[in-house]
């Protein structure tokens, strides 16, 4: 009984080391991602209100149609989801740094601004009906993703336990 105690023991212990390295490095890159996102997002930030303010005053003259000034709204409206998607992907990493666990609702909503970004860019009048009908899918298959995970949560509220989401 000693020696299995001993080398039980033993084990244990490097068990207890192993975790704390795993541990210490999983903090390490999350924290490196997160000054990557914080850079990123700043950087972001700058460029579109460069963008934003040279182009409307090198085109506040030339923009003749209504057309012209939808497709530079939506290019602004791209441009600031891009940040949210930022905020939302940086809450995510700082959740998980917090509580080391992933949380699929905020992970969902990256999605969801992402593909949104996306489609606001298709040009519909050019685009093959495939593209529209798999961007509607996409988007529909997100929404009830968001809307389980919602529910699993508050479900999980409910009964006292830990939705993770």
């Amino acid at each position: 009984m000693g020696v299995g105690s001993k080398d039980e023991r033993r084990l244990h212990g490097l068990w207890a080391v192993s975790e704390r390295v795993v541990h210490l490095c999983q903090a390490i890159v999350i924290l490196a991602a997160e000054l990557l996102v914080v850079a990123s997002i700043l950087v972001a930030t700058w460029l579109l209100y460069a963008l934003f303010t040279e182009r409307v005053v090198g085109s506040l003259g030339s923009i003749d149609t209504l057309g012209e000034v939808q497709s530079a709204v939506e290019h602004v409206f791209a441009g600031v989801l891009l940040l949210m998607l930022g905020l939302e992907l940086l809450k995510s990493l700082t959740s998980f740094f917090t509580g080391f666990h992933v949380q699929v609702e905020i992970i969902v909503v990256v999605a969801m601004i992402a593909v949104v970004r996306h489609v606001m860019l298709i040009d519909l009048e050019h685009a093959p009906w495939t593209t529209l009908v798999g961007a509607a899918a996409l988007v529909l298959a997100l929404a009830i993703s968001y809307a389980l995970v919602r529910l699993s949560a508050v479900n999980a509220k409910k009964n006292g336990v830990d939705g993770g989401g």
